[in-house]
């Protein structure tokens, strides 16, 4: 089983890129391969809207979601995590999103297979630094709109507020262990 572990944050070692680390982790306790991407390391412009994908569901603009796309669609789980930035995800990995545009397409216009995988399962984490909690809701929103058009069970979430200075996750008296079952959740194999 392979699980991918995205990471959205633009900041290395921080609370979620911890967090998901440690979901990862979870995941090879199952004996599942991880993989672990930083998207800050990656060139991913934004979704041009060129209408470029809608003949043949791929995208046309040469970066490195050409990387991504067969990682997304090859893989059994996903782990998201990002912080919340002004109520929503991070804005590289909102590009990375909106870049699956031509996954949509396949999907819904095209009427072609997004993955050859069943029962992919996904989670997402996420922090924010303010005590209010009610931006969570939308930021999955955001990734549960991905995880639909991926053909991805949402599965499970982790979500901590009042978290804000870099690596004060590791000073919370569960968060860890919680990322921990989680990668252990979504790198379980589907019983048939």
């Amino acid at each position: 089983m392979k699980i991918i572990g995205i990471a959205g944050s633009p900041r290395h070692n921080g609370n979620t890129f911890l967090l998901l680390q440690k979901a990862l982790d979870g995941a090879k306790t199952n004996g599942a391969e991880t993989e672990f991407i930083f998207i800050p390391d990656l060139k991913i412009n934004p979704c041009r809207e060129c209408g470029g994908c809608d003949k043949t569901g791929k995208c046309v603009v040469d970066d490195d979601m050409q990387i991504m796309y067969p990682k997304l669609q090859d893989t059994e789980g996903i782990i998201i995590a990002s912080p919340i930035f002004f109520g929503n995800v991070t804005s590289n990995l909102k590009a990375m999103i909106d870049r699956c545009q031509c996954l949509w397409v396949r999907k819904y216009i095209l009427k072609q297979p997004i993955s050859n995988k069943l029962n992919r399962k996904g989670a997402f984490i996420s922090v924010c630094g303010g005590r209010k909690t009610d931006f969570f809701p939308a930021a999955s929103l955001t990734v549960k709109a991905l995880f639909t058009t991926l053909d991805i069970s949402y599965s499970a979430e982790l979500f901590f507020s009042k978290i804000d200075e870099k690596s004060a996750i590791v000073k919370h008296p569960t968060a860890l262990k919680g990322a921990f079952l989680l990668g252990k959740k979504i790198g379980t194999a589907p019983i048939f």
